[in-house]
């Protein structure tokens, strides 16, 4: 992810007219909002123009927005600002960035697959740290089939998702929910059309893990 020439392609992407992915919720993180209680503390990661992180604010949750583009987290302030609601965000590299533990209740990761295997391995790791006991992960990505439909996501089969993987990666959280599946999305111009997803909603342990 590091590196001048990705920054600029993601500023680029994020520096045409519109939001590339939409402002409203992905549908399956709005799915989970039984999960969700006002006054939680919120990770949206890779949140991009903030429609995932601007949804989340507007039930009631204390959110952080991080990404690696600065003109994408301006337009989700400027989201933000139109719907009324508070929204921190803080460019980052989640390779170099400093997590923490147990700072949140809720974590986000939407399509969050720009990550080749040793960054995710990673990136699960600070997820599962960064949680609360008791706390949630909202994930939804692509599986390796999406590569045939060619509607959104990374070019490599490598940085999907599988439920095994899921399930390695987060051994020991309480899966809530979990679901492959195929099905056409629309997501402002960037994710269109029929797509192989995965769904997994799942709760770390209450005692320390």
């Amino acid at each position: 992810m590091t590196g001048t020439p990705e920054l600029d392609r993601w500023n680029a992407r994020f520096g045409a007219e519109g939001y590339l992915f939409g402002t409203e919720p992905n549908s399956f993180l709005a799915s989970q909002r039984h999960l969700l209680r006002p006054g939680q503390a919120a990770l949206a990661i890779a949140d991009g123009e903030g429609r995932n992180g601007v949804w989340l604010a507007e039930q009631g949750l204390d959110v952080l927005s991080i990404d690696f583009s600065p003109i994408a987290l301006a337009k989700a302030r400027q989201l933000a600002e139109r719907r009324g609601v508070a929204l921190k965000t803080e460019v980052v590299d989640v390779a170099a960035w400093e997590w923490g533990a147990a700072r949140f209740d809720v974590v986000a990761a939407i399509f969050v697959q720009f990550a080749a295997p040793p960054l995710r391995r990673l990136m699960f790791q600070r997820i599962r740290d960064v949680l609360r006991p008791g706390g949630a992960l909202i994930l939804q990505g692509y599986r390796p089939e999406q590569i045939e439909y060619k509607t959104g996501g990374p070019s490599h089969r490598e940085n999907m998702y599988t439920a095994a993987l899921l399930r390695e990666a987060f051994d020991g959280f309480e899966i809530l929910h979990l679901r492959e599946h195929d099905d056409a999305i629309r997501e402002g111009t960037a994710h269109v059309g029929m797509s192989a997803l995965i769904d997994f909603a799942a709760r770390k342990p209450a005692a320390a893990g």
